[in-house]
């Protein structure tokens, strides 16, 4: 080594010695002024936001473990359901039926439940030999666990083929069901099994009965307390009898928080409550407006028993069950003690198709009034009764509605008038209830909401990185006080995946200090996306989830 790199490398060492002795010999100290107060910190500024993302309700909060129970998620292919068969000599076949198709034959359209429970699967065995049935698969994998009691549930018939007799000259149907031997009444196996087969976990049996007609069948499949904790594992309904037997509504539910039927997960549910959120704001984000029009959150057939539940098409890819209905969410909040922050579908769709105000939007503002009075509504008007008999007769807490989301996107300015005709509406009937508009002036000044007063409340968005989150810090400390309040409805610091690091966490604080600092502006927050389902993709199975950076 050189001499020169020598004494560069000594007075480095030297330079270091010194800056460390000066460190340890500083004494921090930190003032302060109790007769300066800052603003006072609002008593709902901290809450959850949620939506059906990343798999945050079907296959993550709602506890039902089985994945496309109603076969409606593929019109073609029964996803998350398998033929099982253990004798290569056996022939068997799976099927969806949908009972509206219009060149399915008349005997197979009779298999209809509910008009919401109109496609279902038929398992065709012709011949005989070792088990034959069908397996559900889960939301990655059926999660086992030892001294646990499962509640399975399922609507099931048995038969041959019924062949309805033809007019002279009609032609045969284009898609008909075998004709076999019916002898499906009797024992079938019902189960929760590895994936293959060689594990039983738990099992009970059902005695099916001989009837071209529905009917539930409700059983309880208990672990023993041995068993080794998996999620390598499958539900399975079998038979070892030719015959055609007909699933629909395939339900496994384990233990849920305070054992309510149709509940939420016992840890996640834990979790959120030991967080002491003051609200929760629901059903979304992009989740409560749909792709198209026609897809926004259909709260009215998300009431009452699964049955009447047809499920909808969600905004991430996937079909969204609706088990997680209205009432649900009103629920999940007293669970974790958190007041409803109600969000309301505007007319304002993903892909940009809107609705204008006035007569065509009319439609949409007396639903919202309908699903307002669902919430707070008395048992003597038609939807409080109606609340009332989903079980529930108090009514909830609600302060705030919030018009739309993200409305920012609805580059027609279409905005304002909807927004308008939804606030005078719900003010008339609903005076104490406060409004939050989804367009913020300071993030988007070209998209002001003009006609009449000012909103109360202002949605604002933000999702940055780390540094842009440090950078903006003090962003509230130059809005003007007398304005509107701000709820900052989504924000967070996008680095890290599925789940934030460490740096996502120094700019998550950074920011939440530019609220609280400002707190008498800034009413209300919640970090977003809350949930994400961590699973990665498999042979049969997306990855789980969709965003990047989740709580």
């Amino acid at each position: 080594m050189k001499a020169s790199s020598i004494r560069v490398l000594l007075l480095t060492g030297i330079l270091y010695c010194i800056n460390l002795s000066v460190v340890r010999a500083q004494t921090p100290t930190v003032t302060l002024d109790f007769t300066k107060p800052g603003a006072s910190v609002s008593p709902m500024l901290y809450g959850l936001m949620t939506e059906e993302i990343n798999h945050s309700y079907d296959g993550g909060l709602y506890a039902e473990l089985i994945r496309n129970r109603i076969f409606k998620d593929n019109k073609t292919n029964p996803d998350g359901w398998s033929l099982v068969r253990t004798d290569s000599a056996s022939k068997a076949s799976i099927k969806l039926v949908a009972a509206t198709q219009e060149n399915v034959p008349f005997d197979e359209r009779r298999h209809a439940i509910t008009g919401a429970l109109t496609t279902c699967l038929r398992l065709t065995v012709e011949k005989e030999g070792g088990r034959i049935g069908v397996a559900n698969e889960g939301f990655w994998g059926i999660p086992v666990k030892p001294a646990t009691t499962y509640k399975a549930s399922f609507y099931m018939k048995g038969s041959g083929s019924f062949q309805p007799p033809r007019r002279p000259g009609q032609p045969a149907p284009a898609n008909p069901a075998p004709v076999i031997n019916d002898s499906t009444p009797g024992p079938v196996t019902v189960s929760i099994e590895s994936n293959d087969g060689k594990t039983v976990y738990a099992s009970a049996i059902i005695n099916l009965d001989k009837s071209i007609f529905w009917k539930k069948y409700e059983l309880t499949l208990t672990t023993k307390a041995d068993v080794l904790p998996t999620t390598n594992a499958r539900f399975v309904i079998s038979t070892d009898r030719v015959g055609l037997y007909y699933f629909n509504l395939v339900s496994l539910f384990p233990p849920t928080y305070n054992n309510r039927p149709n509940g939420n997960r016992p840890d996640l549910i834990k979790m959120m409550t030991d967080m002491k959120p003051k609200f929760l704001r629901f059903p979304g984000g992009n989740y409560l407006e749909g792709p198209l029009i026609t897809d926004a959150f259909p709260w009215k057939t998300t009431l009452g028993p699964l049955e009447n539940r047809p499920g909808h098409n969600g905004s991430w890819g996937y079909r969204a069950s609706d088990g997680m209905g209205l009432l649900e969410f009103l629920l999940w909040c007293e669970e974790i003690g958190a007041e409803p922050v109600l969000a309301v579908y505007a007319g304002y769709s993903l892909n940009g198709d809107h609705i204008d105000a006035g007569p065509l939007l009319k439609p949409y503002v007396d639903d919202a009034i309908d699903e307002i009075e669902y919430v707070i509504g008395d048992v003597n008007t038609y939807w409080g009764a109606k609340r009332a008999a989903d079980g529930h007769p108090a009514p909830f807490k609600l302060t705030y509605v919030e018009i739309g989301n993200e409305d920012w996107f609805d580059r027609t300015n279409s905005y304002d008038g909807r927004f308008t005709q939804f606030r005078n509406a719900i003010e008339t009937k609903y005076p104490k209830l406060k409004c939050i508009s989804t367009i913020a002036d300071a993030q988007y000044p070209n998209l002001k909401v003009t006609s009449g007063k000012k909103p109360e409340v202002l949605d604002e968005h933000y999702y940055r990185d780390s540094w842009s989150m440090w950078e903006n810090a003090s962003q509230y400390d130059k809005y003007d006080c007398n304005g509107p309040k701000i709820f900052v409805g989504e924000w967070a610091t996008r680095e890290g995946a599925p789940t934030t690091n460490m740096n996502a966490a120094l700019g998550d604080a950074a920011w939440m200090t530019g609220m609280e600092r400002n707190a008498d502006l800034v009413i209300m927050s919640c970090y977003a996306p809350l949930f994400v389902n961590v699973n990665t993709a498999t042979a049969t199975a997306p990855k789980a989830w969709q965003w990047d950076s989740d709580l």
